[in-house]
């Protein structure tokens, strides 16, 4: 416990220290209503830069960055099965392979 202790500390101290130097170094005194306005070469904006978008492309993107992870888990896992041929990595690949395809058949 008195090795970890530490880290745990840091763990806490440095992200807080970085949130207060960051609401320090970005604030803003003064807000402009031209701030809030797209800019388009000079010129005003044809339209709304806030356009809905489809809630089906969002879930894919979504499903896409997490089997994209996933793969790049997998490599790793494959490899060391070449090097070494044991049960547990045999069995943690099965139960990694099980979970990805738990994940694709409830989305």
């Amino acid at each position: 416990m008195e090795k970890i202790a530490p880290v745990i500390v840091l763990s806490i101290v440095v992200p807080a220290l970085l949130i207060v130097l960051f609401f320090f170094v970005c604030i803003r005194l003064k807000r402009v209503r031209d701030d809030r306005v797209p800019f388009e070469c000079g010129f005003d904006p044809k339209s709304s830069a806030r356009v809905p978008f489809s809630l089906r492309f969002f879930l894919l993107a979504v499903i896409f960055l997490i089997f994209d992870v996933e793969v790049s888990l997998l490599f790793p896992l494959c490899y060391s099965i070449v090097l070494s041929v044991k049960v547990e990595t045999l069995l943690s690949l099965f139960v990694f392979l099980l979970v990805i395809l738990g994940g694709l058949f409830l989305e």
